[in-house]
């Protein structure tokens, strides 16, 4: 598992998907997010705007991050 640390509160699934360097767009990452491809807590997640925030655990593509 991958720790991704984030420097606010929060961050939207699709900006975080750029950070972790899993999506190199935002229009892919949202791409994957409506196709149903992101787990967000072990649940797929279809909202692109989701806030993530650190503890939560982002699955895509065979990686787990967590955010810290």
């Amino acid at each position: 598992m991958k720790e991704v640390k984030i420097n606010t509160e929060f961050i939207k699934l699709d900006s975080f998907l750029k950070w972790c360097g899993a999506a190199t767009q935002g229009a892919e990452a949202k791409i994957y997010i409506l196709n149903e491809e992101v787990k967000v807590n072990n649940e797929i997640c279809t909202q692109r705007g989701k806030k993530i925030r650190p503890g939560d655990i982002i699955e895509f593509d065979g990686e787990k991050y967590k955010v810290v």
